[in-house]
């Protein structure tokens, strides 16, 4: 099975070209941070990436999830995030690497859990925000950075998905999926 991270900063518009790649049959893995968010802030807590727990619950859903897709149809998976993009977040927030987090690092590493490159959704040139997402336009810039080197320094190749209509991104994720197996 091969599973591929589709990811860039927030607000890159990751959600609409995974909702389309699902339509044309696709399995598609759900991202757990923004769920962990609605999860803690219906149980009152209203920011809790504040908290170093936050990243350990990412981490935790993620891989029950990933762990989860072993039994879902089809030879490829996209994948909303991964473990390398909760170490980005962990850094951007200035919270400490965790065990968990670093076990997790590791675990995917050493099993090559994922296809080492990344579909990157570079921004759009704007953040909508939302509950979850808080984050301007330029601290969204910043993240993006501190994703690339997540991703490059755990040994990844960032595809870019460049800006453009959501028909257009999708194609070149399509583009990249198809010609995997001979250029990959």
């Amino acid at each position: 099975m091969k599973r591929y991270i589709l990811t860039g900063a927030p607000g890159a518009g990751k959600t609409a070209i995974l909702r389309w790649l699902e339509r044309d049959g696709y399995t598609v893995v759900e991202e757990a941070a923004t769920d962990v968010i609605a999860l803690q802030q219906a149980q009152g807590e209203p920011e809790p990436w504040t908290k170093p727990s936050f990243v350990e619950a990412i981490v935790a859903l993620q891989r029950t999830r990933q762990e989860q897709a072993a039994a879902l149809p089809g030879a490829v998976q996209i994948y909303d995030r991964s473990p390398v993009c909760t170490y980005a977040l962990a850094t951007y927030l200035g919270h400490d690497v965790s065990p968990a987090l670093s076990r997790e690092l590791e675990r995917i590493r050493a099993r090559q859990v994922y296809e080492k490159k990344v579909f990157f959704v570079q921004n759009l040139g704007f953040v909508t925000p939302t509950d979850a997402r808080r984050i301007t336009f330029e601290e969204s810039l910043r993240f993006e950075r501190v994703h690339q080197d997540a991703y490059a320094s755990l040994g990844y190749e960032c595809v870019p998905i460049a800006p453009g209509t959501l028909p257009d991104r999708v194609a070149a994720v399509k583009k990249q999926l198809e010609a995997a197996p001979t250029g990959w």
